[in-house]
């Protein structure tokens, strides 16, 4: 195992000072249609007059959490704890524990009328030998066939959004990381994982026991895919995670010393870090995002690190807690979830500027002081490349509305974000998973009042999506594309085409030669033009078709 050295140049806020507040972004807010609601969790109380179709229901509390968009910007992964099936032999009773779904965001469903299709149930076990058993934290992978999801890569060969992707056709193949020095064993816990974009790397969060407490430090590794394993458990197909390096450098990691000239005296370093929890990375993977040490006192803010030159800079610099957080594929924006506007953490950490000594003691303990039992108090805001600075905290995604609690507006303070918040990988829009505040968060002795959901079917969870309606997409390239020649006389040319490309974002479009590719031959002096073949280009769902050969 390595270390990957971080450089003890970190910006703050005043570092960019100089940049002015962006203007705030026109935001629309929706909702995502999701699996019915069960009348309780006894089997088959999932019944066909809740869903006619018999594809499964969940729970009021599902355990709901949204992930990645696939790259074609329609389909959105999830995770959710299906309730209520059948028992076998009936074909519904695979709707059952928690699943792997896909989830449609543009209003369309899928051929069975559903907005959404469950990936990974009725899987075999055959099929899932050796799986994790944790599915937090869908990512998908760019060629739309995989997603991250846990401790597993769940794969369909036929594509993940394909209506050929069914039970038989997918796979849930879990990931080791070897500890033990004779490669025995499980290895290594992992959690938190998340997958980088260039889809071979991986971060991820151990957790571990010393002498002062529990402990967790983060690392950073690549994907490979062992079809046959000879040693290590499981013995099954499986992704090992190698070239493991810890996200630590030991000269630069504390954030307080005993003076050398004076023991008498401690000197804060306000330029030391120390990788306390890794997040995920930038949108174009330059950088890796993390929870540290404080720099202020009692003050939990996020971190981005490039990956190459280990330079630092503060993402997040307001007094009320941070924790997930998101950047666009672009690298110019982020999206946090933040307890900013409940002053949940005013009390400790509104009184800027004092030096993190406390910490030594407090930061697990303030850490923990932002959520209520499962009440997390988060909101997701939108900040701009430049982070927090002078008076500018970025803007509240879900802003507008009646902000009544109780009300179900997508700004009643009641509904509370978990994490991740995810962009499209066009940037235009956000996904994020609220639920409401529950029993014994609220009621009972508690001075906080109950809501009954306004949700389909009473639910306690759902799916938003912002809509950054002045944000132009980015165009999204997702295939492949070769091409040979061959010179059977010095003017004469033959090229041996094969295109397979998807364009998704403002110049929406294809290009895609025939199955067996095409095949030109032209006399570059003569322009004659003889093809085998086609080659057809899609722009905005416009044709363009190859000319007729010369006759």
């Amino acid at each position: 195992m390595r270390s990957l050295l971080l450089a003890a140049t970190c910006i703050g806020s005043a570092a960019v000072g100089g940049f002015l507040p962006p203007s705030p972004e026109p935001i629309t807010v929706t909702r995502l249609r999701l699996p019915p609601v069960a009348l309780n969790t006894d089997n088959g109380s999932c019944t066909p007059e809740i869903n006619p179709r018999r594809t499964g229901c969940v729970s009021k509390t599902s355990d709901l959490h949204s992930g990645h968009y696939l790259r074609d910007g329609v389909h959105l992964l999830a995770i959710a704890n299906f309730t209520g099936a059948p028992v076998e032999p009936d074909p519904a009773s695979i709707y059952q524990g928690q699943q792997l779904i896909l989830i449609k965001t543009d209003n369309t469903t899928f051929p069975n009328g559903d907005s959404w299709k469950c990936i990974t149930c009725g899987v075999s076990s055959e099929n899932s030998q050796g799986r994790g058993l944790a599915m937090d934290y869908p990512q998908a992978f760019v060629d739309g066939k995989r997603a991250l999801a846990g401790t597993n890569v769940v794969e369909c060969s036929d594509g993940l959004a394909s209506e050929a992707c069914g039970p038989d056709s997918v796979r849930i193949i879990p990931l080791r990381w070897n500890t033990a020095t004779n490669n025995s064993g499980p290895g290594g816990s992992m959690r938190e994982l998340r997958l980088h974009p260039d889809n071979h790397h991986i971060g991820f969060n151990s957790i571990h026991v010393t002498s002062n407490g529990i402990a967790q430090s983060a690392f950073f590794g690549r994907l490979r895919y062992d079809p046959s394993p000879k040693w290590g458990q499981p013995p099954a197909p499986r992704y090992d995670v190698i070239n493991v390096s810890l996200l630590y450098n030991e000269e630069q990691s504390h954030r307080i010393i005993v003076s050398p000239d004076d023991p008498s005296h401690l000197i804060i370093q306000p330029g030391a870090l120390a990788v306390g929890e890794l997040r995920g990375f930038g949108g174009t993977g330059k950088e890796v995002t993390w929870l540290g040490a404080p720099v202020e006192s009692c003050n939990i803010d996020v971190f981005a690190s490039d990956i190459t030159t280990g330079k630092v800079r503060r993402l997040t610099s307001h007094p009320e807690y941070v924790d997930p957080v998101d950047l666009s594929p672009d690298d110019k924006w982020s999206v946090v979830l933040d307890t900013r506007g409940a002053g949940r953490q005013m009390f400790i950490a509104g009184l800027r500027g004092i030096p993190p000594l406390i910490d030594l003691v407090a930061v697990s303990a303030v850490s923990s002081v932002r959520n209520n039992g499962k009440r997390r108090f988060f909101q997701p805001w939108l900040i701009d490349q430049y982070g927090d600075r002078d008076h500018y905290y970025g803007q509240q995604v879900n802003a507008e509305g009646s902000g009544i609690p109780g009300s179900g507006s997508i700004n009643d303070p009641e509904w509370n974000a978990r994490a991740d918040p995810r962009w499209s990988w066009d940037g235009t829009r956000i996904a994020y998973t609220q639920i409401i505040t529950e029993e014994p968060a609220c009621g009972g002795v508690n001075p906080l009042p109950c809501y009954n959901s306004t949700e389909d079917g009473g639910r306690n969870e759902r799916i938003m999506i912002a809509h950054l309606t002045s944000h132009y997409g980015m165009n999204v390239l997702v295939g492949s594309e070769s091409v040979s020649r061959e010179n059977p006389t010095p003017f004469v040319e033959v090229l041996h085409w094969y295109s397979d490309l998807t364009q998704t974002g403002p110049n929406n479009g294809t290009k895609i030669t025939s199955p067996d590719g095409f095949h030109l031959s032209i006399d570059i002096d003569l322009n004659f033009f003889e093809a085998n073949g086609t080659l057809t280009t899609t722009v905005a769902g416009k044709e363009y078709h190859q000319p007729a050969n010369y006759t």
